[in-house]
């Protein structure tokens, strides 16, 4: 297909903004885990089911929740399950764990007897009136984007760890009602049904799950129109208002630069709005989560400073998937199944180009300056220089391993500083050189190669609120193909770079906008990186040593202690660091070593040279020049794009 023109949006309204103090909404308990129905419903298959969630007993992290299944078959068992993982996860989170005092009624209030067919779900035999209650208690401690948190004051709920479902029910209508305190105040991307918004509808299982609830008092509700689009950020913040009211005015200028990727366009929000969840609170956990029309932000950190930008660094992130993940959506997520991990071959591009923008768009907005923005970008390159894994797996294999490091738990060590580099930080470094290429070679950009996507596989959605069609990592390919106008480059650029494991041309790509790669003038060896001590000032390997190094040549290990080098005893980093000053990489010094057994060997070890390395414009590097055409480039890579 060819490339499609950039769209040219509406003239943009002015920002209008309305902060008003809204009472808080009640905390919704975790909606349960959906097993995803084999294609999206297009409508309602009988009576809705019907939710309520309750906290009454709040200040111990609980909150009661009650499903109503009617219009079922007498006699005919129904099977309810809890979600095992979630939309914007990719690990599972057997969320079944934090329910218990499970009981089931007939419609008028008949005890029902409730078996527990497997570690995931009960089952549970309909009487005479085919109505099912279904009553549990949920335990919600940990704020944040995957889970539920709950407490007096506020309620963060993930809708998959919150709420149950039944087999079969998937195609119908939800209610949900919230019965809170006065004093709160609700927000989410759900509909709300009724003035009091306390009641909340969604159209299937699918989009109710990938729907958050915030609730709480008090809440600080912001909305503004923007492009035709309104647009909510309901926060709960302990310090002064006037942070919240500033780091509104810094999101929609986000929200504008995320659309001018997109030529201007924003999405055609379901229900005409687009809602950003704000729990910025001190027991909350550092989070974002995207969804459909909303996305979850979660941080201990204040407003202002330091703690702001981080902030807005989530937000960039996250905005950004309401084009990228959510619209424009990988195959291997679509629908998405409640009851397993679901696995993509394309988290490189989901994840991966998703955190290059959010990182761009801060710098096209202003809220980074060019030394920050680069400093981000010496940390793709020097992870990926630094990634053992990455030499030998692709970037689709790395986004096949998401189920067991998206926030998944075991206790067994790992070998992945070995074996694996992040999706997020690997896909970010091949949209950097991706779009740098672009520029050079073919006078377009990764902007106009997202556009194309956006037209293609985002723009599009069906009656059930579902893309229209899911793109695989061939039709990446092949718009890339359309794009550049070079097909044989797409085919050479994937068959390296994301079949293959070659190291992308950092080098190369960021010197046509005038910038250079440089090493870092630190110690000579990377050993002090490798270590920590304890109170004892032992000096241990706090994790697993790299392949190929010196230390792993020499065979000392992740809890090895390191009791002499070079002659002398190391018990505290001054010393450490001290010896290395004296060397140069590739001198062999001797080094007692102790393991975890107790034995005492001493070894020669090769030193490591630290191969980090700083992205710097080339003028401030001595010895070295940007021409006018590089500079030129490297301003119109960086230039705003808000229309």
């Amino acid at each position: 297909m060819g490339r499609p023109a950039a769209t040219a949006p509406a003239a943009r309204p002015a920002a209008v903004v309305v902060a008003t103090p809204a009472a808080p909404a009640a905390p919704v308990a975790r909606p349960a885990a959906v097993v995803a129905p084999v294609a999206r419903p297009a409508a309602a298959v009988g009576p809705p089911v019907r939710y309520t969630i309750s906290f009454p007993n709040a200040i111990h992290h609980e909150a009661r929740v009650g499903a109503t299944f009617e219009g079922l078959a007498p006699g005919q068992k129904l099977t309810v399950r809890m979600a095992r993982s979630s939309p914007g996860r990719y690990a599972v989170h057997d969320f079944i764990k934090n329910t218990y005092y499970v009981i089931a009624t007939d419609g008028a209030g008949k005890l029902l007897a409730v078996n527990r067919v497997d570690p995931y779900a009960w089952e549970v035999v309909p009487g005479a009136d085919g109505t099912v209650q279904f009553n549990y208690t949920l335990y919600g401690d940990r704020t944040d984007g995957t889970y539920a948190g709950i407490d007096q004051q506020h309620a963060h709920l993930n809708l998959p760890a919150t709420l149950c479902y039944a087999d079969g029910l998937e195609n119908r209508a939800a209610e949900v009602k919230l019965d809170m305190p006065a004093t709160w105040k609700a927000a989410t991307q759900l509909r709300a049904s009724g003035a009091d918004k306390t009641t909340f509808t969604a159209p299937n299982l699918q989009y109710l799950m990938d729907s958050p609830i915030v609730a709480g008092t008090p809440q600080l509700l912001h909305t503004w129109q923007d492009g035709g689009r309104h647009f909510e950020m309901a926060t709960y913040y302990q310090g002064p208002a006037s942070e919240v009211d500033n780091f509104v005015k810094k999101t929609q200028k986000v929200v504008r630069e995320a659309a001018g990727v997109y030529g201007g366009e924003l999405p055609q929000f379901d229900f005409g709005r687009y809602t950003f969840l704000a729990d910025y609170l001190p027991e909350a956990s550092g989070d974002g989560m995207e969804h459909r029309n909303s996305t979850s932000l979660t941080s201990n950190l204040p407003l202002k400073e330091e703690g702001e930008l981080r902030n807005l660094g989530t937000v960039s992130h996250e905005f950004f998937h309401s084009y990228n993940t959510e619209r424009i959506r990988s195959k291997g997520l679509e629908p998405f199944n409640f009851q397993r991990a679901n696995m993509s071959d394309a988290l490189w591009f989901g994840e991966g180009f998703t955190q290059y923008y959010g990182e761009l768009i801060l710098r096209r907005a202003g809220y980074y300056n060019d030394e920050q923005f680069f400093e981000r970008v010496s940390s793709w390159v020097n992870a990926r220089a630094n990634a053992p894994g990455a030499r030998y797996a692709s970037p689709v294999e790395m986004s096949r391993q998401a189920t067991f490091v998206d926030a998944a738990v075991s206790i067994d060590p790992s070998n992945r500083s070995n074996t694996y580099l992040s999706y997020y930080i690997q896909g970010a470094g091949l949209a950097l050189c991706l779009d740098l290429q672009l520029r050079q070679r073919y006078h377009t950009s990764l902007d106009k190669y997202m556009q194309a996507m956006w037209q293609e596989f985002g723009k599009n959605q069906t009656a059930a609120l579902a893309p229209t069609k899911a793109f695989t990592v061939a039709d990446l390919q092949r718009v890339l193909g359309t794009v550049a106008k070079d097909t044989a480059f797409a085919g050479s650029f994937f068959r390296r770079y994301i079949y293959g494991h070659e190291e992308p041309r950092f080098k190369e790509n960021l010197a046509t906008v005038g910038l250079a790669v440089t090493p870092v003038k630190a110690l000579a060896a990377a050993l002090p990186r490798q270590v920590e001590f304890d109170e004892e000032g032992r000096c241990l390997l706090s994790r697993n040593t790299t392949i190929g190094s010196g230390l792993y040549k020499a065979g000392i290990d992740r809890g090895d202690q390191i009791v002499t080098l070079d002659g002398e005893k190391i018990d505290n980093m001054t010393t450490l660091e001290t010896i290395m000053r004296r060397h140069t990489p590739a001198d062999l010094v001797p080094v007692r070593v102790r393991n975890r057994a107790g034995q005492e060997r001493l070894v020669q070890v090769v030193l490591t040279e630290d191969t980090n390395v700083q992205v710097q414009p080339m003028e401030e590097v001595e010895k070295m020049t940007a021409t006018a055409a590089q500079k030129e480039q490297r301003a119109a890579w960086l230039a705003s794009a808000a229309k």
